[in-house]
């Protein structure tokens, strides 16, 4: 048995995942467990989980991997620190001291979170080549390009490669600071949004807008070529030296400063949107071309946290020139802890790789998972009324029917999903049908804007109908965004299509209008019965009461606040937000048969945890 162990820490969203003989045993976010969003700190509850799953120790392990090289990364600081001295002093004087007394000594800080017992090899990957394996080795494919985009790595900021049997080769990158990752953090940070947990934001405002600051983008920002290659004038842009992303020629260019968070969003901050998302599409797009061209292959395969922009990966499976591609789910740094092992295992071991039908990422339920014990011993510690039914098929039959009668249910099933997205382990689900249940569910249970839009989870024997998906593609992932059908649109009126801005979401679009953006979009995410078996159940049975095969699914929390875990989790943000049932495997509980309810302060106490971004 070979057991190996890869972790994410010390700059955005901590993991650790652990391979067993090439098989993905368990991976996982340290923010899960600790409560804090995009924890950063070492892994230490992650790791202590993924070995506890395997029924194993430290001393059972035989390499231990980290998902990029510290002295590289040190060496692109300092020299970029030296390149703008003195201008970038303050930001020096931040980051040099943690640097000197933690991220240069990690095999003393893994040891110590090994509590000491590991004795075994440390190695480190490359940061891209940790994306780059994390993308292809899980694929269902032996031969792809592979494509990587993020802010920045060491000094990678993209590569594309290939991947065949069981190793990759990537071939040619762009390097810090030209970086399409931090162009959208840039943007990010200028309409108001907080860099690395906001750029989501950023996407899904962009519909709302108009491209007109698109010739701006290209004309004085970047120089964009046909090959999706690109170099960026430094001079509007303080990341480099400072402790914002934006200088004052950005401000200048896009006419005034920064929107200042949590104030009113305006028609500029839209446009803004609109546009970086739109060169954004077309950057991807020229390089998914470009590559195809240069490798010839079939299929391709994405990670980095830029393949997160579900938007830009559909126009990739839409225009571009693969038959396939798969995004790695847990796209961003935290995959990079599942790459880091696998390219150990297949890349530096030589073990044989074999391909499966669908992948070998599970579903991405690699997770904490809780019997029914476990479940009932918290509802009866939370003095909680609940009903307990004795099969999928009762549970999913009496939460279809709640679903159906425009509740809104707090979904909690087997192993934690790894990633960002809420699959059907830790979900919160309502009626797509629904002309209200947007606005209801991000004010009352979501507690965050009213212009984000909601994904829907359809059967995926149905997607094509609902959606301009062409079977047999899929995405069991919500990493693709595709239009809604036409023939399920609503006819517009001259308002609506005189409307701009956020008035856009007083218009009725779709016959799933709850799931339909304001430009007829959807980030779907497909359900099959062999991924997630109970949310198929739950799925077929709401199809049958109704006659629709999509609901929506969104993550089980409230803003600022990370995915539940526990049991615990999921009740304590059940009772402090207007959520009408609860289900934690074949319990279900209704809001109002509960004995307490929270009051006003608990609420207050409960989201006081979460700075609002």
């Amino acid at each position: 048995m070979t057991a190996i162990l890869g972790i994410s820490a010390f700059y955005h969203d901590s993991a650790a995942a652990l391979v067993v003989d090439g098989e993905i045993i368990a991976a996982a976010q340290e923010e899960r467990f600790t409560r804090k969003k995009h924890d950063h700190d070492f892994p230490q509850q992650a790791v202590n989980y993924c070995l506890k799953e395997a029924g194993l120790t430290p001393e059972h392990l035989d390499y231990v991997g980290f998902y990029d090289k510290p002295l590289t990364k040190f060496e692109r600081l300092l020299e970029t620190y030296l390149a703008y001295a003195p201008s970038g002093y303050r930001s020096f004087r931040q980051a040099i001291p943690l640097w000197l007394k933690q991220k240069l000594h990690l095999p003393q800080e893994i040891g110590k979170g090994l509590d000491h017992r590991y004795s075994g090899r440390y190695v480190f990957t490359d940061h891209h080549e940790s994306h780059a394996a994390s993308a292809f080795f899980p694929s269902p494919f032996d031969e792809a390009a592979i494509l990587t985009l993020d802010g920045v790595g060491e000094w990678s900021t993209a590569c594309v490669g290939i991947g065949s049997g069981n190793k990759i080769e990537l071939t040619h990158e762009i390097r810090f600071p030209h970086s399409l990752g931090l162009l959208y953090s840039a943007m990010t940070y200028y309409t108001g949004f907080r860099v690395n947990s906001g750029e989501y934001k950023l996407m899904g405002l962009a519909p709302y807008g108009e491209p007109r600051f698109r010739t701006q983008i290209l004309d004085h920002l970047m120089d964009l070529k046909d090959d999706g290659s690109f170099h960026m004038d430094m001079s509007y842009f303080n990341y480099c030296q400072g402790l914002t992303m934006t200088s004052k020629k950005f401000h200048d260019l896009f006419g005034g400063p920064p929107r200042m968070p949590e104030s009113g969003i305006t028609q500029r901050e839209m446009d803004l949107a609109a546009s970086v998302q739109s060169v954004t599409e077309e950057i991807m797009l020229r390089m998914s071309r470009h590559i195809h061209a240069q490798t010839g292959c079939r299929n391709l395969v994405l990670a980095g946290g830029v393949a997160l922009n579900c938007v830009g990966n559909g126009r990739i499976l839409r225009e571009g020139p693969f038959d396939n591609i798969w995004i790695q789910p847990a796209a961003g740094d935290a995959g990079g802890a599942l790459g880091n092992a696998l390219f150990i295992w297949h890349q530096l071991l030589d073990r044989p790789r074999s391909p499966k039908s669908q992948d070998s990422q599970q579903g991405s339920f690699l997770g904490p998972s809780f019997t029914d014990d476990q479940i009932q011993h918290t509802l009866q510690q939370q003095d909680a009324v609940y009903q307990h039914y004795e099969s999928d098929q009762q549970m999913c039959d009496a939460v279809a029917a709640l679903i159906a009668d425009q509740k809104v249910v707090g979904w909690f099933q087997g192993r934690m999903e790894f990633g960002p997205r809420a699959l059907g382990g830790r979900s919160i689900l309502g009626d797509a049908r629904s002309t209200h249940m947007q606005s209801v569910m991000n004010r009352k249970i979501k507690f965050r804007e009213s212009f984000r839009p909601f994904a829907p989870v359809v059967l995926r024997e149905y997607v094509d109908q609902y959606f301009e998906m062409k079977p047999p593609q899929e995405s069991p992932y919500m990493l693709l965004v595709a239009p809604v059908q036409s023939d399920i649109r609503t006819p517009t009126s001259a308002d609506h299509e005189q409307s701009f801005g956020i008035k856009k979401l007083n218009h009725c679009r779709s016959s799933i209008p709850a799931v339909t953006h304001v430009d007829y979009s959807a980030r779907i995410q497909t359900v099959d019965a062999e991924r997630n078996p109970v949310m198929h159940q739950l799925l077929t049975a709401f199809h049958g009461i109704t006659g629709c095969p999509v609901m929506i699914n969104t993550s089980f929390n409230v803003r600022s606040e990370p995915i539940v875990c526990t049991p615990e989790d999921a009740f304590r943000c059940f009772m402090t937000t207007d959520m009408d049932a609860l289900v934690l495997g074949r319990y279900v509980l209704l809001k109002s048969e509960q004995t307490h309810h929270a009051s006003a302060a608990e609420r207050e106490q409960h989201l006081s945890q979460f700075s609002l971004d």
